[in-house]
């Protein structure tokens, strides 16, 4: 056997003649792509990358797959190069170039799901102090608000660090295909409150949210407390308060407490100590304010092996760091999913803008949902 500092004497050497090759060949893709311009040629030609990848593929024998891996990345390359060359995507570029500042806080109204007290409503408080407040019962009424004229902005709730993605403010968000303008990242601070004449000895039952109730899963199993779903942790407060039951308390925010003049019996209940919500702020115009810092798309991908896999690719050899990427399924067929993805980024940035614009060529189905700060 070769002692190691031979065999990779030799590697060093490939390495050097494949990058001369790689340069040839990226060349060669210029050149493809600057005929493509003249001609008004799409650039993506999938038949013609097929035959090469399975021809590389029989060609590299025992290494037949990772060959194609190899060039396969290569052609996402090469594809990216010739996209700048062409300006493809130019109905995103102009989106996003006319794209204003965020509007003077004081004159907008904004929307949230629940009552006083909710987190929502604390997060509206955050992110508009200035603003005017309007509550809905549901996601889809401040969605409704919003797309009718009601509500200049809507605030939601899209993910929980500890019981996940809110999966129907996603589906809405995929609906509707608004964009997101802000975004907050929220500690949450859960309390059991009851009747001022209640203790904990007292409670069998307790009202919140689903995800309180999720959040607070094991606390919940610890004391023996049956839970029961409301539509909001504000509103199981205030229903408490209501129907005066000694033997019911609400998980619910300290704010929400103090609204209904509740009695805290515990608190710190979460499972978990960082637990955190991060709220988006929907629009139906897209605003970029020169300080966003977060980017969030929507697509689907073509049924082609690898295509997820060429995809996030593309991110990393920007070097894009992706914060998010859930699948949702697509109404009406069968096992055909949407993508929603979040990374760090600026659209103004040249690499970012023709990277997106890339994608609004490339994929089936794709939507560029804002570029925003994120608190």
């Amino acid at each position: 056997m070769r002692e190691l500092s031979e065999i990779r004497h030799d590697i060093d050497k490939i390495d050097d003649e494949l990058v001369e090759l790689f340069k040839k060949r990226m060349d060669c893709a210029r050149e493809v792509g600057c005929y493509k311009k003249l001609n008004g040629t799409p650039v993506l030609n999938r038949r013609r990358e097929n035959e090469i990848l399975d021809d590389v593929q029989q060609k590299g024998g025992e290494y037949g797959l990772y060959a194609r891996l190899l060039f396969s990345n290569i052609m996402e390359l090469s594809r990216a190069l010739q996209h700048g060359i062409v300006n493809s995507g130019k109905k995103l570029r102009a989106e996003i170039e006319s794209a204003e500042e965020m509007p003077d806080a004081s004159s907008l109204t904004i929307a949230y799901q629940g009552i006083k007290g909710a987190n929502s409503h604390e997060a509206s408080l955050k992110l508009f102090p200035d603003s005017r407040l309007k509550n809905y019962v549901s996601f889809g009424d401040v969605f409704e608000a919003v797309n009718n004229g009601e509500a200049d902005f809507g605030v939601l709730p899209v993910e929980n660090s500890t019981a996940g993605s809110v999966s129907a403010v996603y589906d809405l968000i995929l609906k509707y295909r608004f964009y997101i303008v802000g975004a907050l990242e929220m500690p949450i601070d859960y309390c059991l409150a009851g009747l001022k004449q209640s203790t904990v000895d007292d409670i069998e039952t307790v009202w919140s949210h689903p995800q309180a109730l999720s959040q607070c899963a094991e606390y919940c199993q610890k004391h023996g407390f049956s839970p029961v779903p409301r539509a909001n942790t504000a509103v199981a407060a205030r229903d408490v308060m209501r129907e005066k039951r000694l033997n019911t308390a609400a998980i619910c925010s300290y704010k929400a407490a103090e609204e209904y003049g509740m009695k805290i019996l515990d608190d710190h209940l979460q499972d978990n100590p960082h637990n955190a919500t991060r709220f988006v702020v929907i629009s139906k115009k897209l605003y970029i304010s020169a300080d966003a810092n977060k980017i969030s798309l929507c697509f689907s991908l073509p049924h082609v092996t690898g295509s997820l896999y060429g995809l996030l690719c593309r991110f990393n050899s920007l070097g894009l760091n992706l914060t998010k990427i859930e699948s949702r399924p697509i109404a009406a067929k069968d096992f055909e999913y949407l993508f929603y993805l979040d990374f760090s980024g600026n659209a103004h940035n040249t690499q970012v803008t023709d990277l997106l614009s890339q994608l609004s060529e490339e994929m089936p189905e794709f939507s560029f949902l804002g570029n925003y700060v994120e608190k």
